[in-house]
């Protein structure tokens, strides 16, 4: 019996693909708590999937050039954090600008507002810090739209190049752009006057 259980959790691992962070209470609606934590720790022992903090895994992608497993994405972690506890959680504007590679910081922590309680996760690839607050793009209905308004944001005007605009189009398709659009027509004059360059439109 384990051992089909094992399996059905282990193919649906596979099917996410390699780099795909997940929770175990992503298992919950089929499997008991139990089955979940046995077969994520034999998992994680036999170097199947990697912990990176309590309940919270990957499917680690390997680097042929470091020859070892790259680390994980840390936006999708605390992304994964957040569906983990039903929170809505939105970068705050560095983080965002270190996500599109608007920024040549490195944060050893990346901050995002929530409306969970604030709370701060460690991990060998650094932390996560949530900072509970009221979200002003509650009302977005793609976290991709709420990334870019805040990059836009924490830049400021002056500072939206030609170069910042074809930085940010590269990370999204067209489709995805045309969402962002539709989803932000409410922001700031300038930054969706931006946003729409960026989608294609004037």
């Amino acid at each position: 019996m384990y051992k089909s259980v094992k399996n059905k959790i282990l193919s649906r691992i596979y099917g996410y693909g390699r780099g795909r962070v997940f929770s175990a209470n992503d298992f919950l609606l089929d499997f008991s708590r139990y089955e979940i934590d046995t077969t994520l720790k034999t998992l994680t022992d036999n170097g199947t999937i990697r912990r990176i903090c309590r309940g919270i895994y990957d499917f680690p992608q390997f680097s042929s050039i470091l020859k070892t497993y790259a680390a994980p994405n840390m936006n999708a972690v605390a992304q994964t954090i957040a569906r983990k506890f039903n929170w809505k959680i939105y970068p705050e504007g560095n983080t965002a600008l270190n996500y599109f590679g608007l920024s040549t910081q490195v944060p050893a922590k990346l901050i995002y507002i929530s409306n969970g309680p604030s709370r701060i996760f460690k991990t060998e690839f650094g932390e996560i810090k949530f900072k509970h607050s009221a979200l002003r793009e509650s009302h977005f209905k793609y976290i991709e739209s709420a990334l870019v308004v805040q990059a836009l944001r924490s830049l400021g005007q002056n500072l939206i190049t030609d170069d910042v605009l074809q930085k940010l189009k590269t990370k999204y398709n067209s489709a995805m752009w045309q969402k962002i659009k539709l989803d932000t027509i409410s922001v700031t004059g300038w930054i969706y006057v931006a946003i729409c360059k960026i989608a294609g439109e004037e």
